[in-house]
């Protein structure tokens, strides 16, 4: 059996890789291919935390992952880091545990970042260039990473909001560290007027992003509604959306960004598509450049898929060597 660490993981990894193969597994869960039960989930409010367990199959893959990864979002005040997690990889033939990768939320935070970036790659204005991005934990810096990834020959302009704007200084100057260029704004509402793309990633349970503020032609990817009670976006906004785009449209509907508009009867199922079809071609995604497109992106167990078997591939090929 294969045990790694997250600095094994780390040395590994390719992100470029792993982006590819995340997008293969869209399309996998959208066209039929994937087995992707409900997602387990245990809430600690009282810490600010909460644990997704989340595990499915491919069809014809060798294996299947059973992921854990924990998000408890007070952590860095006691010097820790928010995420968490371990990925375990099961021989799909005999059900033999194959891999352990002790990433500690480490490919979950990636896989994070690299679905993302291919929705915001498949949705947003050829001309996009103005980038909000609203939060400023691990997961702001790990989408500006992997859009930058993604579109390699953009010339993004990113800019940070978050509560407490010490800390998206903070972030700003993290980025720069990496030899990434981004600044710091106090104003939220200024910010997403003058956006091309927002790419939400907080844990919040109320609507941050209004409606007003949005003008026509703007593209949101939405991370951070992931289990019940979260909610980034003014319920209002998904109504006016002109496109959108789910990794799942099943959890979307249940718990995700959309979830809201739907139980008010305020949007229909069939007004939705996948974000898999959009990448197969089998569905649209951005229809005009005057179109506001959301992406709402729960998290699925295909991307852990993906990510977990690009590192044992990784793995293998290095122990060939």
């Amino acid at each position: 059996m294969i045990i790694l660490s997250r600095s094994q993981i780390e040395a590994l990894v390719d992100p470029g890789r792993a982006l590819t193969a995340i997008q293969a597994a869209y399309i996998a869960a959208s066209d039929g291919r994937a087995v992707m039960p409900p997602v387990g989930y245990l809430a600690f409010p009282e810490k600010d935390g909460d644990c997704h367990i989340k595990y499915g199959h491919i069809a014809g893959d060798p294996s299947f992952v059973v992921k854990i990864a924990a998000g408890f979002y007070g952590n860095p005040s006691i010097g820790l880091p928010t995420s968490h997690g371990v990925m375990l990889v099961f021989s799909a033939q005999t059900g033999v545990l194959e891999a352990i990768l002790l990433d500690e939320g480490f490919l979950t935070d990636l896989r994070t970042g690299l679905g993302g970036a291919i929705a915001t790659r498949a949705l947003c204005r050829p001309d996009a260039r103005r980038v909000a991005i609203i939060g400023t934990g691990i997961q702001a810096r790990w989408q500006i990473r992997c859009l930058r990834l993604a579109m390699p020959e953009t010339d993004f302009s990113f800019t940070i909001w978050g509560r407490s704007h010490d800390k998206a200084m903070e972030t700003e100057t993290q980025l720069a560290a990496e030899g990434i260029g981004a600044s710091a704004s106090p104003d939220l509402e200024r910010l997403c007027g003058d956006a091309d793309i927002i790419i939400t990633t907080t844990p919040s349970r109320q609507a941050l992003i209004r409606d007003a503020w949005i003008k026509p032609g703007t593209h949101i990817t939405a991370i951070g509604a992931d289990a019940p009670g979260k909610q980034e976006l003014d319920t209002a906004l998904v109504v006016r959306a002109n496109r959108r785009v789910s990794d799942s449209l099943e959890q979307s509907l249940d718990h995700g960004e959309f979830s809201a508009a739907f139980r008010a009867g305020e949007m229909s199922a069939a007004s939705c598509v996948e974000l898999g079809a959009v990448l197969a071609g089998t569905a649209q995604g951005r229809l005009d450049p005057g179109d506001i497109t959301i992406a709402d992106l729960t998290g699925i167990a295909v991307q852990d898929i993906a990510i977990a078997t690009s590192v044992l591939a990784a793995h293998r090929d290095a122990s060939v060597v």
